[in-house]
């Protein structure tokens, strides 16, 4: 498990299975003997993760206040998504059919409608947003934790400061105030996707 998340966080979820296992010193025959599918080591890499974002997800729906439960769910998942690259993809992948763990999936569906609603009936979340644009902000951040450490800290910060913005009704009425600006220049962001991408295709 522990070169599985190493493998993951360096690689993504897309490395082989026995690339894996050569990382573990064992044969791909034991890794399958112990995990039969990718799913089930992506389960047992990412549970303490799995179940964080759940006992979050509990904690914003406590909270009194829904606006504030919901920045605040958002700015500890961009944490875990930047801190952990591979928990970044199994996050996004959590949902995609087929997945076998349907009981959390149902519960987080829910617990996250019902905090959509509260936040709307406040009057403060915009009553046009769902639960495909959380997709879509999870999947954005996922991108940036990709890049470089320092790019990705910063510029996730920031990416998600803009967004929360726009996602209130008044967006302008309490402006947030912006982390700095990512350090890292474009041709270093980009040198650093190709590196990563000839790792993840092996060449």
């Amino acid at each position: 498990m522990t070169a599985a998340a190493e493998a993951f966080s360096e690689r993504g979820l897309d490395i082989p299975m026995a690339a894996i296992a050569r990382r573990a010193g064992v044969g791909v025959a034991t890794l399958f003997r112990r995990f039969p599918t990718k799913t089930d080591l992506v389960e047992a890499v990412f549970s303490h993760q799995f179940s964080a974002c759940g006992d979050l997800l509990e904690e914003a729906i406590d909270d009194p206040d829904p606006w504030h439960a919901f920045c605040t769910l958002l700015e500890s998942v961009r944490r875990m998504q930047v801190a952990d690259r591979g928990f970044a993809e199994a996050l996004i992948a959590a949902g995609s059919p087929g997945d076998e763990i349907d009981e959390r999936i149902v519960f987080t569906e829910h617990g996250i409608a019902v905090l959509l609603e509260r936040a709307k009936a406040t009057g403060q979340l915009r009553p046009d947003f769902t639960l495909s644009d959380l997709v879509v902000v999870l999947l954005a951040i996922s991108g940036i934790a990709t890049g470089p450490q320092e790019f990705a800290e910063a510029g996730s910060q920031r990416l998600l400061s803009y967004l929360i913005e726009s996602f209130a009704t008044q967006p302008g009425a309490e402006r947030r105030v912006l982390p700095p600006a990512p350090s890292a220049g474009y041709s270093t962001i980009t040198a650093a996707t190709r590196g990563r991408d000839r790792r993840r295709s092996g060449s």
